[in-house]
């Protein structure tokens, strides 16, 4: 299957069936009934996100979480990983589109970075394999971080010794320790802890009393009306890429603003491509306005109707709408506690360059 011409993600053959047929007997409409459906559907968060080519060790997870807040990763020393992906927001910073290096505004939306590491592909294009190469990718993009080449970031880090000293017990087998390969996979490992499990994990755990009546009915609407062709998983989504507008576009129509990126195009030139976007994931969707790879709508009501007219051709009714709404504020889950601690970086030295903002 064509990822990028797939209409949508089928569910395995006879598999609604089969629930249906099996729940009847007891009480189709009964929230135990609801559970089996989304039990196979859907999975609780998991507890970790490891890559085998970047274990997550304290040493590590401590040493990236001070290269994401550090605003010396950016060649104006203004802009951190922090600055787009607020941790105590849910890791987004609320705009339409982030500002970067002298104030400039990026194309796209940025996308939340709690449970990010467990999606493949990553941004908006689906151009990172990882959470450990998308990490490197705003770091030289001119209109982030702006940092001219890898060795600049690499030198500006090394000049500092305390940070020398850490690379060099996180990654005692590398004969330069402080290299941009390895200021990724600290980042990245760090980015690995930030799971946000939510009430919606603890349903499908077996907690009946984790979610309201409404919000269960919200997840039956959810699964009845296809919304989980997309977005199913553990993360509901961010693991493939479809059309914007696949049945009802095009998605500008429906959203009210221009519409100015032609998404996975941009990058194949392949018409089959346009307004191809990886779909994101739910988790935490309702703290992560505003919506949409440009950011375009505000409301998660209003993000329901543009989606289900454009991907479903289907328009819901206020009810099933507020319905879905609650459902999908179940996902909002609780951030680590030690992410919303502020790290400690070290000091800069004589040899450390100063920040440029040409």
């Amino acid at each position: 299957m064509n990822y990028r011409r797939a209409s949508r993600l089928l569910l395995p053959a006879g598999l609604f069936a089969a629930l249906a047929s099996s729940s009847a007997i007891a009480a189709p409409a009964t929230d135990v009934s609801i559970l089996a459906t989304a039990r196979a559907i859907f999975a609780p968060l998991p507890a970790s996100a490891p890559n085998p080519d970047n274990p997550v060790t304290p040493d590590k997870v401590v040493l990236g979480k001070q290269l994401f807040f550090d605003a010396r990763l950016s060649k104006g020393g203004t802009v951190s990983c922090n600055s787009c992906h607020n941790l105590a927001t849910y890791g987004v910073d609320n705009l339409s589109f982030s500002m970067g290096h002298k104030g400039q505004f990026g194309g796209r939306n940025s996308p939340s970075v709690l449970n990010a590491a467990l999606l493949k592909p990553h941004f908006w294009d689906g151009r990172a394999k990882d959470a450990e190469e998308q990490a490197k990718g705003p770091i030289m993009n001119p209109v982030e971080m702006a940092i001219p080449h890898e060795a600049y970031a690499v030198e500006r880090i090394a000049s500092i010794p305390e940070y020398r000293t850490q690379f060099a017990r996180v990654f005692p087998g590398d004969k330069q320790p402080v290299s941009y390969d390895n200021i990724a996979k600290a980042i990245a490992a760090f980015e690995r802890t930030l799971l946000t499990p939510a009430p919606f994990d603890a349903w499908l755990k077996g907690d009946a009393k984790a979610l309201s009546a409404q919000q269960v009915r919200g997840a039956k609407t959810f699964i009845d009306k296809g919304c989980v062709a997309c977005h199913a998983g553990a993360t509901l989504g961010g693991d493939n890429l479809f059309k914007f507008g696949l049945v009802q576009g095009p998605y500008s129509k429906f959203t009210g603003v221009p519409n100015k990126d032609a998404g996975v195009y941009d990058i194949s030139k392949k018409e089959a491509d346009r307004d191809v976007f990886r779909t994101p994931s739910l988790r935490n969707v309702a703290r992560t306005y505003p919506y949409f790879h440009d950011g375009s709508v505000w409301q998660l009501d209003q993000a329901i109707r543009v989606m289900s007219q454009t991907q479903l051709g289907l328009k819901l009714t206020d009810n099933e709408v507020a319905d879905v709404q609650a459902f999908l504020e179940s996902l909002t889950g609780t951030i680590p506690a030690s992410a919303l601690q502020l790290p400690v970086l070290p000091a800069s030295t004589a040899a450390t360059s100063k920040p440029d903002n040409s």
